[in-house]
């Protein structure tokens, strides 16, 4: 059995609107080992990219705890005041997310959006035109993102997290932009350089296929638990 990464117990988020309570996640529990993945399914509205969220410490769980790598988060406001400098820490070492848009700064060339990534996590910048090469843009590298294409934007974005060399992904529809093909290709290389490097990858998608690849599935629209 994989040694767990990520436990997470009842967890539960709701958002108001107007004098209404929508809960979002209830009572939700799952644990992810090292270097397992697991797709987020549903409906939008169903809480994918909230749990994300949730996971990265960029939105506040109403109940519930999440432990990862050992390290403990239990909810209310003053717990969350206390734990906001280590999320921000896990965030910049330990946590790489992939948004649907590729996340890189314009005004830096491929190269050095995936340089500094690596700088922030405190790694070395000397593999960042590797990772570009394995990715097969190696040979963009000096480009900025607007002369390059959406796929070649998110291979960049891949890079930039594989460089910093985390213990867990988070990839909010990391395709939903781009074209079958492009998504293929960036999907296959997402799911080799997962397993190669033995990170955990939790991803939230409406694309079938992406979800496929996964070992673990959690529907959000059913409210479904691991």
């Amino acid at each position: 059995m994989a040694e767990s990464l990520l436990a997470v117990r009842g967890l539960s988020k709701h958002f108001v609107s107007g004098n209404e309570t929508v809960p979002v996640i209830e009572k939700l529990s799952f644990t992810l080992g090292q270097g397992q993945s697991l797709a987020l399914t549903g409906r939008s509205g169903s809480g994918k990219s909230t749990l994300l969220n949730l996971l990265c410490g960029l939105e506040l769980a109403d109940a519930g705890t999440i432990v990862l790598q050992g390290q403990v988060f239990e909810t209310g406001a003053k717990i969350a005041r206390q734990k906001a400098m280590k999320w921000s820490s896990l965030r910049r070492q330990q946590i790489g997310v992939v948004f649907q848009e590729a996340n890189l700064m314009p005004a830096l060339t491929l190269l050095e959006n995936v340089q500094f990534r690596a700088q922030l996590a405190g790694r070395s910048t000397a593999s960042s035109q590797d990772w570009l090469t394995r990715l097969d843009i190696g040979a963009l590298a000096q480009r900025y993102p607007d002369q390059v294409s959406g796929g070649q934007r998110q291979r960049a974005a891949l890079a930039m997290v594989f460089a910093m060399e985390p213990a867990l992904i988070l990839a909010d529809e990391p395709t939903g932009s781009l074209d079958r093909h492009t998504a293929d290709e960036v999907t296959q290389v997402l799911f080799d350089l997962q397993a190669r490097y033995g990170c955990g990858l939790i991803l939230a998608t409406h694309d079938a296929e992406l979800a496929a690849g996964c070992q673990q599935h959690l529907d959000l629209g059913h409210l479904s638990s691991l």
